[in-house]
């Protein structure tokens, strides 16, 4: 009985690593597991995701994932950018038809990888602007609008032989707390939960979404005491039962603060398969160590009668059946989306009193901390400021409003525009703040905000805002600060 627990056990880990090549441990648990997750730090070129893969199918067939949203959220570009915008553009831009080309390319790229499970899309309604965690991962604040953009999304990915991960069950859009720092709290009651935050995963159950990720959140209206991620609730009361849904139902990373800090991160696993999740997502710190504790996690509360066997061969009887669908769709082999993408952030973009620039412009690059789930990827505007001519004569990254190198920066300026360039400024006061100190020199200087637009709250003086910080948001950024176009790019 002890092997069998164990081997059911492990069918529901989704497990990470460190590192550009693939552990041992990995290797030699792959077969079994219920998947493999890759991150950004796991990926530094083109072909590392593919060769990772097949890395980890050595043994046998295991089910690759990754986090691939588009825009700000890549793995795949994450040292370049991601050649995609996000969800805030193509929800502005609201062609549903691009919105599906554009998930069917990112499904493309992923079957071409071998990684068959796609931790996308982001069906929040960003209801709270001020939202930390969401924000431009978001198709929007209005259900409607987020609803039928997370339907094709969902078709033109899974069209392409790749599960999606409509996420974050029940709705994350709400929160004023980043949930991989803290657990945060959700105040709505039903009724509003109802008619603004779950129509979108209603839509993408009846579109045929293959899983379903759950929120580290506490939604005392759902819930008075467990949250999402751990509750039977929630979990089974809702999404099973209410919804019908009878696919994987997978957790955000159980290492994440909002869980961990209080349930340990290995004995969190027992509690949410018991309430329902089928697949466990484990990140990549303290990997092997992770792993092996929730398995022993598992095996001990079936062993001490806290979760019967009887749900632990139910999960992993729907980790089975992901593992089959992903292994018999057929992909209709996109290429590109056809300048989709590039259009819809040209049409989402927003701009006030721009004056074009003749020369090459002071650049202020306004260099803060993203959240976890953006990470560390990477966003370049003097790349495509040269590419039209205007390459910037000075680039300076700030920091903080006392960085010595912004005074030297402005002092150069003579008569070069200045551009200052970051993202969410709104929501960082040391930003607002440098933002404030170059108008005093600069009164013309142009803001170009890479995060959720709200020109309500960036008071005078012109402004650029693209909604986000992939490749074309860059493109785009740069050819309305130039005055000119550049081709469409897939």
């Amino acid at each position: 009985m002890s092997e069998q627990v164990e081997r059911l056990a492990a069918r529901t880990l989704l497990v990470g690593f460190d590192g550009q090549s693939v552990p041992t441990w990995v290797r030699e648990a792959a077969p079994g597991l219920g998947g493999v997750v890759l991150y950004g730090d796991n990926i530094r070129s083109d072909d590392d995701a593919a060769r990772l893969a097949g890395e980890v199918r050595e043994r046998g067939d295991a089910l690759l994932a990754v986090d691939e949203e588009g825009g700000d959220v890549t793995r795949l570009h994450y040292t370049t950018g991601s050649p995609t915008p996000g969800n805030y553009v193509l929800g502005a831009a609201d062609d549903v038809a691009a919105t599906r080309a554009v998930a069917a390319a990112i499904g493309a790229r992923l079957r071409r990888s071998h990684v068959l499970l796609n931790l996308a899309p982001d069906a929040d309604v960003n209801s709270n602007p001020a939202n930390p965690v969401i924000g431009v991962r978001a198709f929007g604040a209005e259900p409607e609008r987020v609803s039928r953009h997370t339907v094709a999304y969902v078709e033109g990915l899974q069209a392409q032989g790749v599960a999606a991960c409509v996420k974050h069950f029940p709705g994350h859009g709400d929160t004023s707390a980043d949930s991989h720092h803290e657990l945060p709290v959700v105040a709505l009651d039903e009724e509003e939960w109802r008619r603004v935050h779950l129509p979108p995963f209603a839509a993408a159950i009846r579109a045929g979404a293959r899983t379903v990720m759950t929120a580290h959140i506490r939604f005392p209206a759902l819930d008075p005491h467990l949250p999402a991620t751990l509750s039977r609730r929630i979990l089974v009361g809702l999404l099973r039962e209410e919804l019908g849904f009878d696919g994987a139902v997978i957790t955000d990373a159980l290492e994440m603060e909002a869980i961990a800090a209080t349930y340990g991160a290995a004995q969190a696993a027992p509690l949410a398969i018991a309430a329902g999740a089928d697949l466990l997502c484990l990140g990549a710190r303290d990997g092997e160590a992770t792993y092996r504790n929730a398995l022993a996690a598992i095996v001990g509360a079936v062993r001490d009668g806290a979760l019967t066997v009887d749900r632990l061969e139910e999960a992993a009887a729907r980790v089975d059946a992901l593992h089959g669908w992903v292994a018999s769709a057929p992909s209709a082999g996109a290429e590109g989306d056809g300048g989709a993408g590039y259009s819809a952030t040209r049409r989402a973009a927003l701009v006030r009193d721009l004056v074009p620039l003749d020369t090459g412009p002071v650049l202020v690059e306004l260099r803060g901390e993203t959240n976890l789930a953006v990470g560390r990827a990477r966003w370049d505007l003097a790349g495509p400021l040269a590419a039209l001519g205007v390459a910037p004569v000075v680039t300076v990254r700030v920091t903080s409003p006392s960085d010595d190198g912004l005074a030297d920066a402005l002092g150069k300026a003579g008569g070069h525009p200045v551009v200052v360039v970051g993202r969410d400024v709104p929501r960082h006061a040391w930003q607002r703040e440098v933002l404030d100190h170059v108008r005093a020199s600069a009164p013309d200087a142009v803001l170009v905000d890479l995060g959720l637009p709200r020109p309500a709250d960036l008071g005078a003086g012109p402004y650029v805002l693209v909604g986000g910080a992939a490749r074309p948001n860059l493109r785009v950024a740069a050819e309305l600060l130039a005055g000119r176009d550049m081709s469409p790019q897939d």
